[in-house]
């Protein structure tokens, strides 16, 4: 199978994650994880409830040390935003106020671009309970939200950093379908093999006695054809339904080719037919 393209950009540091006053280690520790899936390492605490540091978050981290280790620690929100150029805060509420509102997407590519600019950017997270007050969405230049069914908007912390994380990431692909890895790469088949395969096909029906009423073989031909054009097959997928008809396509000692239906082999008649064939041979 061929190498996947590298489809990700230049590497530029990613924005900061900054979550307000988190409660609990283990959910620090499950946003350290989210944050190293995509790519982001710089994490930001405003007054962790529990201290810092936490073996509880370091164990929920999975592995994420690099981000565990480099995390700062802030007395208020004031100071761990003082250095950022650009701050985004997360929220699942309406808040007054000016700010423009962007999801998740939108807000991706636009911290990409202004990161790649030279800006130093970050993303504000509230508490598990209820989020971010008021006065500390003041200190964020714009607001993204999450588009979640109204009636149950809560997300816990660290699907939320899952979410920008994802469109941090996203936003730094060529192209934004791509996968890290890919199926092979399969030839189409020829009309030559498909229609070898029709004939191979029709013949073992016709020997098992498949078509029947006979007056009706044409429309179940042209059916089968169509059922099997549809797939747009690869040479490869042909030679295997081909082994399965010829697999299938075996008849027994007692029922030779050319007998008809499976159905009429006396093995498989009730015991009272069998009784019935023994007389009359006799």
């Amino acid at each position: 199978m061929p190498a996947v393209e590298d489809t990700t950009k230049t590497v530029s540091a990613g924005p900061a994650i900054i979550l307000v006053e988190p409660q609990l280690g283990e959910n620090i520790g499950m946003v350290a994880r989210a944050m190293a899936n995509f790519g982001l390492s710089e994490l930001r605490l405003v007054n962790p409830r529990d201290g810092w540091p936490s073996e509880k978050a370091r164990a929920a981290a999975s592995r994420a040390d690099h981000v565990i280790d480099a995390t700062k620690v802030f007395d208020d929100l004031a100071s761990a935003v003082a250095d950022l150029n650009f701050v985004f805060a997360t929220t699942a509420r309406e808040r007054d106020g000016f700010k423009p509102v962007r999801g998740p997407v939108e807000a991706g590519r636009a911290l990409r671009a202004r990161v790649e600019a030279g800006e130093r950017a970050g993303i504000l997270f509230g508490r598990e309970r209820f989020g971010l007050y008021n006065d500390e969405v003041g200190l964020a230049d714009e607001i993204v939200t999450f588009p979640v069914d109204p009636g149950f908007s809560s997300l816990n912390i660290a699907q939320a950093v899952l979410l920008m994380s994802y469109e941090w990431m996203k936003s730094g692909l060529t192209d934004e379908t791509q996968t890290n890895f890919s199926g092979p790469e399969l030839a189409p088949a020829t009309k030559e093999q498909l229609h070898s395969l029709f004939a191979y096909l029709e013949n073992a029906l016709e020997m098992r006695g498949y078509f029947r009423p006979e007056e009706k073989k044409p429309k179940m031909v042209d059916n089968l054809r169509a059922v099997l054009t549809r797939a747009g097959f690869a040479e490869p997928e042909l030679k295997v339904l081909r082994g399965i008809i010829s697999s299938l396509d075996r008849f027994s000692p007692a029922m030779p080719r050319g007998d008809g239906s499976p159905g009429d082999d006396p093995r498989r008649l009730p015991a009272a037919a069998r009784s019935r064939a023994k007389d009359d041979e006799s």
